[in-house]
């Protein structure tokens, strides 16, 4: 096999860098038959191993390697599957514009997801030349994320692009999210250098984009690290491997902690530590709300992952007693 990074996939082709240069790819019919469900399959950011075709056609992508870090939302709709963002990225750039669409329920969202993930959180808050008091932003989204970087930028004027870049280690993979028009393909035509991405202009009744991105691509940022830029998520529902507890509330776990019962729901139980911040004034009550709100999201996901595992159980060995009725010797 050759080493080769995906750049881009699609549902026929896959876009692949190797050491040799650019290449087209398909995915093999093995591979796609091994594969447990689409969120296995190669995605942008994969690191996988190809076998060459004939000297007209595509390479063949044989091998998926093991993921260091995986993005993923639960895919829209009613279906229970995940949907890979972005794979093997260090850190994730949440981008939030200050104006009327800056939301903090959103950015916790995002912030449960990228720690899910493995990868490291920093907060972008972009559209500082539009807006006459960014403290205020600032220190919203410092107490729904004291440990993360944050980033103060104008992708207009180009105002603290440089401190962004400061966050981008060399080697690294660094993947952009947020909604849309928030100003991702502006920044991300920042960081390159060069207008790679279509930008769009945002609603005035408000404040938010459409779609410009259509796709997620891999490119590399001049003096070292990648970016992968992602079109604007609308939904953004969380998927994660268990039923834990949401990611990002330490506050809220610290004070959980001293709570009388291990059990504690927050809602009434004598003792509760929580509840009793709240009425100090030392815990925002809307914070324990987003908590409780996604501790619930979480236990019905893994609820539903519990229901299509015995479905897909109960449909293998219905195909296994079909095919020993069909050929009993084997």
């Amino acid at each position: 096999m050759q080493p080769a990074r995906v750049v881009l996939a699609s549902a026929s082709r896959h876009h692949v860098q190797t050491a040799d240069g650019p290449r087209l790819a398909v995915v093999s019919g093995r591979l796609a038959h091994e594969a447990a469900d689409r969120a296995a399959l190669p995605t942008v950011g994969d690191w996988v191993g190809l076998r060459p075709g004939d000297s007209a056609g595509p390479s063949y992508i044989v091998h998926t390697f093991t993921r260091s870090t995986c993005l993923r939302r639960k895919a829209a709709g009613s279906t229970v599957e995940a949907q890979v963002l972005a794979a093997n990225i260090d850190k994730v750039f949440i981008v939030t514009s200050l104006n009327a669409d800056f939301n903090l329920r959103r950015l916790e969202r995002y912030i449960d997801a990228v720690l899910d993930s493995g990868a490291r959180p920093v907060l972008v808050l972009n559209k500082a030349d539009v807006c006459p008091d960014p403290a205020r932003f600032i220190d919203a989204a410092r107490d729904v994320a004291p440990t993360a970087p944050i980033a103060l930028v104008s992708a207009l004027s180009g105002a603290g692009l440089d401190a962004l870049r400061a966050e981008i280690g060399a080697g690294e993979t660094i993947a952009l999210v947020g909604s849309s028009g928030v100003g991702k393909s502006a920044l991300s035509n920042r960081l390159l250098g060069a207008e790679l991405q279509r930008e769009g202009a945002i609603r005035a009744s408000d404040e938010r984009g459409r779609h410009t991105t259509a796709h997620r691509e891999l490119f590399v940022i001049p003096g070292g690290g990648l970016l992968i830029d992602t079109p604007g998520i609308r939904e953004l529902g969380l998927w994660s491997a268990g039923g834990t507890a949401p990611a990002g509330f330490d506050d809220v776990e610290a004070r959980a902690a001293a709570c009388r019962f291990r059990d504690c729901a927050h809602d009434g139980e004598p003792g509760c530590a929580v509840l009793r911040a709240i009425k100090d004034g030392d815990l925002d009550p809307e914070r324990l709300g987003a908590y409780l709100k996604l501790a619930a999201e979480r236990r019905y996901l893994a609820g539903q992952q519990d229901v299509r595992a015995r479905i897909e159980e109960k449909r293998r060995w219905k195909q296994l007693s079909k095919q020993m009725r069909v050929n009993p010797k084997r």
